[in-house]
């Protein structure tokens, strides 16, 4: 799922943070301990999700509304 969320995403062109890249699963499981699914998608500072969760909230929403 977390490379179907980079390619949804690529379509809008946001900032994204990857795991391992721009910080480790320590990190990870400090800022989400209840996950338990990747990815965690956060949109202006709120936690949406996962992948499912980002489909839903794209129906919804648009980041041109959103930034």
């Amino acid at each position: 799922f977390c490379d179907k969320a980079k390619m949804r995403l690529a379509k809008e062109n946001p900032k994204i943070h990857m795991l391992d890249k721009d910080y480790t699963r320590d990190d990870f499981f400090t800022k989400f301990p209840n996950a338990r699914t990747f990815p965690q998608i956060i949109i202006n500072g709120k936690n949406i999700g996962g992948y499912h969760e980002l489909e839903k909230w794209l129906q919804t929403n648009s980041f041109d509304e959103e930034f």
